[in-house]
């Protein structure tokens, strides 16, 4: 059995091949992961119940789950319809305009990142073709430049890392923007019922 190989030198190797595009690269993914990852907690929904189901429950005794940005919602929209009728609506859009700015937090940076990712590749790849010709019309297979051999290798394995990053990150964007929409939908939903039931209420003690 051989000696182990270092799992650093091969990354490096891997890295190297792709020429200065492929740190660029690196760069990217890590600035876009941190951006899903911190969406993904902040659109952590909270619950599977609608917003009439977990008003319904509040009618009737229950709690509001503790976690989740459309309870804490909820839990606050209620608390300012026990303490204000008349104006109830521009307070509850001031109230909910922090959760507004907060789902969409990130979101243009996923978007940009996804979209530069296969550019870079595409540049990389440029680069590389660009280097294979040189190469071919010098006749070199190897130099310090690359030669023949790094042309190609910097073209496939940009391009390579470009789609390996651009293709979850879209993935992930899609379904971190399906969330945000719901949850936009159901802030909306809870300005609508609380609104409603305020109205309904004046409406008994007039009646």
């Amino acid at each position: 059995m051989g000696p182990r190989e270092n799992p650093f030198a091969s990354l490096e190797l891997y890295l190297s091949s792709g020429g200065f595009v492929m740190p660029v690269l690196v760069l990217i993914t890590i600035a876009l992961w941190y951006a899903i990852g911190y969406r993904w907690v902040l659109l952590d929904r909270g619950t599977q119940k609608s917003v009439r189901v977990m008003l319904g429950g509040v009618d009737r005794g229950k709690k509001l789950p503790r976690r989740g940005i459309v309870p804490a919602a909820l839990r606050e929209g209620l608390d300012l319809s026990e303490r204000h009728h008349k104006d109830l609506r521009e307070r509850l859009d001031l109230a909910f305009y922090e959760h507004e700015m907060a789902i969409k937090r990130y979101s243009k940076v996923v978007s940009t990142l996804v979209g530069v990712a296969p550019l870079l590749g595409l540049l990389g790849t440029v680069i590389g073709m660009i280097t294979t010709f040189e190469s071919l019309g010098d006749m070199t297979l190897f130099s310090q430049s690359g030669g023949i051999a790094g042309g190609i290798s910097t073209a496939l394995f940009t391009t390579q890392m470009g789609l390996i990053v651009a293709v979850p990150g879209v993935i992930a964007r899609s379904i971190l923007d399906r969330r945000q929409r719901q949850i936009h939908l159901d802030l909306a939903q809870i300005k609508d019922l609380l609104c409603s039931e305020v109205a309904d209420q004046a409406g008994v003690e007039t009646t």
